[in-house]
């Protein structure tokens, strides 16, 4: 299957990977409105396909995501109080679905990946990065504040790191947002699709209702106290233990 959620967003679903691309390679796929809103129509189109496994983001053209584009800042600068409330909450929503839908979401960034297009791979489940991409948070160049993808990164990295990359507004490397654990791995660029799509398929061995439940967990115990964690931990390991996947799991391990 593959369409257009509008024509900014492509989405397609083959052999359980769910493929969602930005479309704007002319203004290197910069956030704006219609984009936003393509990007929630395709994860919600994927999280309703029961075929789809894992869903792999990634961006058309030179570049994964550039941040807010021209026409969107300019918007911004003449918009009222309450017009920019509804903006913000919008990419809040785009972040926030990205940790909610069942299965996981790989960035695969080449290129730049600046500003909100840097939040919006990191608030992805796993990112995996062309070794010639880059990455930073540069708002406070223009006296804007990085405030949503904050929340994202110091979950990703160190507070140390997190507020020099987000006050000096320099770029780092593939290599170095490995090393200081914004990206999951860096990839060649010379074996870039095939390198993703084979970690992608990964995911096709493993059962995707325990998949899901460990998503959800992960990130509802967050926020919560050791005790409160284990008690939820509690309730999802007694959830899983009750689901076919774990009892044909489990028959399959011990016929050996």
């Amino acid at each position: 299957m593959s369409s257009e959620t509008n024509n900014v967003v492509l989405f397609d679903a083959i052999d359980g990977i769910g493929r969602i691309t930005l479309n704007r390679p002319d203004k290197r796929n910069a956030l704006n409105d219609e984009l936003i809103a393509g990007l929630k129509d395709a994860l919600c189109r994927a999280n309703n396909d029961s075929q789809v496994r894992v869903i792999v983001l990634s961006g058309s053209g030179s570049d994964f995501c550039s941040g807010a584009d021209l026409a969107a800042l300019q918007k911004i600068s003449s918009s009222t109080v309450a017009e920019n409330l509804t903006d913000a909450q919008s990419l809040m929503e785009l972040f926030l679905m990205i940790r909610t839908i069942k299965m996981p979401v790989v960035a695969a960034v080449r290129g730049r990946a600046l500003a909100g297009g840097c939040g919006l791979a990191t608030a992805c489940d796993m990112v995996l990065a062309a070794r010639s991409s880059r990455f930073g948070y540069p708002e406070v160049k223009i006296g804007f504040v990085p405030a949503m993808v904050m929340a994202i990164l110091r979950r990703n990295v160190s507070e140390k790191i997190a507020f020099e990359l987000m006050t000096t507004a320099r770029e780092i490397s593939a290599e170095e947002a490995a090393r200081v654990g914004l990206i999951n791995r860096v990839v060649e660029d010379e074996a870039f699709e095939s390198d993703v799509t084979a970690f992608a398929q990964t995911f096709l061995k493993t059962s995707a209702a325990a998949v899901a439940l460990t998503k959800q967990l992960f990130y509802r115990t967050d926020a919560m106290s050791l005790e409160d964690a284990l008690h939820f931990g509690v309730d999802a390991n007694v959830i899983a233990r009750m689901s076919l996947d774990c009892q044909d799991g489990i028959a399959k391990f011990l016929k050996g």
